[in-house]
């Protein structure tokens, strides 16, 4: 056997438990959840052979249906509302923490504490921040006089979704920062002290020179930023369970409220192939525009 069919043996060989897993544990798992949201399986027929073949009429329904398209309209939002303050909150952090200054290091490191925790934890405690009773936002606005009596942050259809986001955002902006910190870095100190002795001020350096040459990292944290918060579940499950009166419920959210507590599977599934879709189409998006910047 030639040393080069050798070596490419080796290889597959390396990447064979790899690809295994992942056609066992995520391939096969996908593939069934699709041919599921064409069928009509519910908690009736599951464990029999009755479930048949129905085409789109779960696609068809799920899109008619105003609670479907409520729940649809709020991922966007809750994704939008995060992305932006998260991004323009982690990129004033980023600017702030590129300058060398005393204690630098150990503020990143203590603000990095939020995106290091687990999502479940963090809900929690964003449940008892926005609480009505002992909630730490209430407690603070009362006493600057802001409200004259609590607000009911989580039970209200107009002011849940802003706790979640502002919950959301308190783990993403640690992660955007990061992120656009690593960006900044790699801009040469040469450039700036160019700049300088042009007279370029700090907008015309921002405007002029950080932000085309962060462009790149703009464009990764902006997508990973959405698919991330796209797909969100834990949050909104901990918090909320997705209400009320679905005001804060997302794909994630209902699929699994259709699939697990009213038990309709195949609608469950179709929900989860859509949140699927949208990402999907939103990676080869991705992709495209890295395509587009290495060219």
């Amino acid at each position: 056997m030639k040393m080069e069919a050798r070596k490419r043996l080796e290889g597959f060989a390396f990447i064979l438990p790899g690809f295994l897993y992942i056609v066992l544990i995520l391939g096969y798992p996908l593939l069934y959840n699709f041919v599921l949201s064409f069928k009509n399986m519910d908690v009736k027929n599951f464990k029999t052979a009755a479930s048949v073949f129905i085409g789109f009429k779960n696609y068809i329904f799920l899109f008619k249906d105003e609670t479907f398209q409520l729940v649809f309209k709020n991922t966007f939002v809750f994704t939008v509302g995060c992305l932006v303050f998260q991004f323009v909150i982690g990129f004033v952090f980023a600017l702030f923490f590129s300058k060398k200054f005393t204690l630098a290091g150990p503020i990143r490191g203590l603000i990095l504490i939020a995106y290091m925790m687990p999502m479940a934890v963090t809900a929690l405690l964003g449940k008892n921040i926005f609480g009505v009773s002992e909630g730490v936002v209430n407690d603070i606005l009362m006493k600057t006089g802001m409200i004259k009596e609590p607000v009911e942050w989580l039970v209200s259809t107009g002011t849940a979704m802003i706790a979640v986001i502002a919950v959301n955002c308190w783990v993403g902006i640690p992660f955007n920062m990061l992120l656009l910190t690593s960006g900044l870095t790699g801009i040469s100190d040469e450039i700036y002290d160019s700049a300088a002795v042009d007279g370029a001020n700090f907008r015309q350096r921002f405007f002029h020179i950080i932000l085309p040459l962060m462009r790149p990292a703009i464009l990764s944290v902006l997508m990973l930023g959405f698919i991330y918060t796209f797909k969100a579940f834990d949050l909104m499950f901990v918090m909320t369970s997705g209400g009320p009166l679905n005001a804060t419920d997302v794909l994630g959210t209902y699929a699994y409220n259709l699939s697990f507590t009213q038990y309709k599977f195949s609608l469950g599934a179709a929900s989860a192939i859509v949140l699927f879709i949208c990402l999907f189409a939103v990676g080869l998006f991705y992709l495209k525009l890295i395509s587009k910047e290495e060219d």
